[in-house]
């Protein structure tokens, strides 16, 4: 593995400068050590674009489970919560995949730079209406789907857009070392996300719990409006430029004529609705188990225990043999995210409840990062942003779908029949893996 360049603070460096260095070896015998994978991340990007962002999702992470808890509590409705909280994944949805292609055509920096000024205005707008509802009749709850669908739709897609950033960065290394900065890029970004998954519904159940259900809405947009715009404007913006845009720190190989296999990338965007669905529904669902058994308040502490161990988890993805096709992959973490989701039925108390959901979590952070990498796999680099947003309009679109079964089966029956949801949902991605490994037997994948 070629030694790359120590960055100035901030600024990506182009690895492929390496072979330039001089040759003679350095007298500090401990500067001859070779950065580990990881250690790789920092060199390519600076040193301030990982924690940056990490920090600049939180919002979006917090935003869905937000609204849950705050329509919810002021509607004393898990149905109209529900639905809230589905209309924001539906936005997100429609918003997501017009964000990536506005940036492939226009550069990620000025459409993330108007995202965060419109989406922060959008949730302050929610914490408005709500408060200033006297009932939720018909339409009055209209007006709250319609505000949190354009919440949702005006999203930064941070994330997405970050990984686009680093598959544009790591075309510049050397081939040898393309497949495995691949992976540990994607590990470090689904890590990532599932931080941003502990920290975001962590952060709605602490502040609302112990101070107001506004209140995390409310540093959701100030979040949003300072962290994305910081995230827009960083130095990596330059590699994942707008397409058409020719230099040395610009799209490098990218061929405008090449087109997207939709029914390949259908397969990984697909496997996203499924994660999404799964995580809809088992958010929802938590809300009216500890709402049984504690208050609404928790249902995001709860929902972070599964994020915590999901996290951990998806690290060790960066290590697993290359051997180890990643539809393969798909199938086993899937299947074992089947298993442990039935599990979700037999807890009686939140303490057992949290037990369940840490087994649960461990092949929860694997299984998203193995399906980006498919994605990233089947998607032409000039439609890289789109690719990416659309996986991500998955997530939330099945986060939609998840949270709006579920919240009605948990007003309806109970949140036994709530928890059936999530099942459901890890069982039909184990067989959406199998036809993965099908399809793309025939690539390195």
């Amino acid at each position: 593995m070629t030694l790359l360049p120590s960055p100035a603070p901030g600024v990506p460096v182009d690895p492929t400068t390496a072979s330039n260095l001089p040759t003679d070896p350095p007298k500090d015998p401990g500067a001859q050590k070779q950065p580990g994978r990881y250690g790789m991340l920092p060199r390519l990007a600076g040193n301030s674009y990982i924690p940056l962002g990490l920090f600049a999702r939180v919002p979006l992470a917090m935003l869905t489970i937000g609204v849950l808890t705050l329509v919810t509590s002021m509607s004393d409705s898990y149905a109209i919560g529900g639905f809230a909280a589905g209309a924001v994944g539906v936005g997100a949805a429609v918003g997501a995949p017009l964000l990536g292609y506005l940036a492939d055509q226009l550069g990620q920096k000025r459409v993330l730079l108007v995202a965060a000024v419109v989406n922060a205005l959008a949730v302050a707008g929610i914490v408005v209406l709500v408060y200033s509802l006297s009932s939720f009749d018909g339409g009055a709850t209209l007006a709250v789907l319609a505000t949190t669908f354009f919440a949702g739709a005006t999203s930064p897609q941070v994330g997405p857009l970050s990984r686009v950033r680093w598959m544009a960065l790591i075309k510049k290394a050397p081939a040898s070392q393309q497949g495995p900065l691949v992976d540990t890029a994607m590990s470090m970004e689904g890590t990532a996300d599932e931080v941003t998954f502990v920290m975001g519904p962590a952060l709605v159940g602490l502040l609302a719990s112990f101070v107001a259900p506004w209140l995390p809405l409310v540093l959701a947009a100030s979040m949003t409006a300072v962290l994305v715009s910081l995230f827009a404007i960083h130095p990596t913006h330059h590699a994942a430029a707008a397409r058409g845009v020719s230099s040395t720190t610009a799209n490098a190989g990218y061929v405008a004529k090449e087109t997207v296999n939709w029914f390949k990338v259908a397969l990984p965007v697909m496997g996203m609705l499924l994660m999404g669905t799964f995580f809809g529904s088992s958010q929802t669902a938590l809300t009216a188990f500890t709402g049984v058994y504690g208050s609404v308040d928790q249902g995001g502490l709860m929902y972070a225990i599964m994020g915590s161990s999901s996290a951990i988890a998806a690290l060790s993805v960066a290590y697993w043999p290359a051997k180890f096709k990643h539809a393969w992959r798909w199938v086993l973490t899937s299947t074992l995210m089947s298993l442990g989701a039935g599990a979700f039925l037999l807890p009686d108390s939140l303490g057992s409840m949290a037990i369940v959901l840490l087994l649960v979590g461990i092949p929860v952070g694997p299984t998203m990062v193995t399906i980006f990498s498919v994605g990233s796999m089947v998607a032409p680099p000039q439609w890289m942003g789109t690719v990416m947003t659309a996986l991500a309009s998955g997530i939330v679109a099945g986060t939609a779908l998840g949270a709006s079964i579920s919240g009605q089966l948990a007003q309806t029956q109970g949140y036994h029949a709530a928890f059936l949801v999530p099942v459901s949902a890890a069982s039909a991605l184990a067989l959406l893996g199998l036809v993965s490994a099908v399809v793309l037997r025939r690539r390195r994948a």
